[in-house]
């Protein structure tokens, strides 16, 4: 089991996620020279708030290709991840660590 832990608010509960997650969270970072993103831990990411409410909204995730700037997928989240980014949202998290129990 994965926990995610909540950086930038300790008093909640951290997230147990299925292990395969962890590959998974990449989608979300928000990349580390975006204004405002903090220099993170091999075991953090940062989510924006933003974009977090964004991707729940739309029920989707773009992502545009590290080798074509012009190329962008569309995938729809599953139903982890909804619950990932209600978390997120629910709590005002951006800052996570994933932590293997």
């Amino acid at each position: 089991m994965l926990q995610v832990i909540a950086v930038d608010q300790p008093h909640v509960k951290p997230l147990n996620m299925p292990e395969r997650f962890r590959l998974e969270v990449v989608y979300f970072m928000t990349p580390g020279d975006a204004a405002g993103a903090p220099i993170l831990g091999p075991k953090d990411y940062w989510i924006r708030r933003q974009d977090a409410a964004m991707w729940l909204d739309d029920g989707v995730v773009r992502i545009v290709s590290p080798l074509d700037a012009e190329s962008i997928a569309e995938f729809e989240i599953s139903e982890d991840q909804e619950v990932f980014l209600e978390w997120l949202v629910e709590h005002d998290i951006q800052h996570v660590r994933m932590d293997l129990t």
